[in-house]
């Protein structure tokens, strides 16, 4: 394991394909969704894995480091505890806010790009990396609306929190490809202004369009342009790892192989 996080390919570890994942060759590396593991009950599966050496890296959907509310210490305590579980060498959640006014959203909401919203992000992310007691790297989000009288472009935000916090990366090119479809994001002018030093792993994941709008589902194939995409950020910097995300509609062991032996391919050269 890297210091900056995983090195070579992985999948999305998820109850409804453990045998999937414990039988496909050459997983490197699986992610798991913090939230669904409970105290002190690791999945089988995870130990199988752990056994054999596979990382186990946590990624938590339910911080909400972006938003005004003070964060929920429980929340980071049980994702500080699924890493001990697991022994992992970092963490991940969400540049975005999935909670506010009492209320929780259900989806994972972009977090204005402004100087105030970073300095509101910025002292939640302190907070929690002072629980969490290993790295915390912090994904890229997909999003179908910008707030608007933005201050900072994208790459500018998450080089500035990178820096302010020391935080890693964890970059997302199916939700970058999303939202150049949908919002006319330059994805170059994105790549270029990244650190790409502080990515830690990249994720990849499949969607589908509907009516003129691409929605990133975790649920279909990954899109060949996705994977052009992740070819021209090894052009720039080779990541330390990749990751298949897939969350519903999970295809045949063949077709899992098929698109991380892609991955693989890409990252060859």
């Amino acid at each position: 394991m890297d210091a900056m996080g995983p090195v070579g390919v992985g999948i999305g570890w998820r109850s409804e394909i453990d045998l999937t994942v414990e039988r496909l060759p050459g997983v490197d590396f699986v992610e798991v969704v913090a939230e669904n593991i409970h105290r002190g009950e690791l999945p089988d599966s995870l130990r199988v894995l752990r056994s054999r050496g596979v990382p186990v890296l946590p990624h938590a959907v339910s911080l909400s480091l972006g938003g005004a509310d003070p964060v929920d210490t429980a929340r980071v305590e049980h994702l500080a505890e699924v890493a001990a579980m697991v022994d992992a060498p970092l963490v991940s959640d969400h540049v975005c806010f999935v909670r506010a006014g009492g209320l929780d959203s259900g989806h994972l909401m972009p977090v204005p790009r402004t100087r105030a919203a970073l300095d509101v992000l910025t002292e939640n992310v302190v907070a929690a990396q002072s629980i969490l007691g290993v790295p915390l790297a912090l994904e890229n989000i997909a999003a179908l609306l910008e707030w608007p009288d933005a201050e900072l472009t994208e790459a500018q935000f998450l080089t500035e929190l990178a820096e302010r916090t020391e935080c890693l990366l964890l970059l997302d090119v199916a939700n970058m490809w999303a939202n150049a479809r949908n919002l006319g994001h330059d994805i170059d002018a994105l790549l270029d202004g990244l650190p790409l030093e502080r990515v830690a792993y990249v994720h990849v994941a499949g969607g589908y369009e509907h009516d003129g709008v691409y929605h990133d589902s975790h649920a279909h194939p990954v899109p060949q342009e996705v994977f052009d995409l992740l070819a021209d950020l090894c052009a720039r910097r080779k990541p330390p790892g990749v990751l298949l995300e897939r969350d519903d509609h999970y295809p045949a062991d063949e077709d899992f192989a098929a698109e991380l032996a892609v991955i693989r391919a890409v990252l060859a050269p």
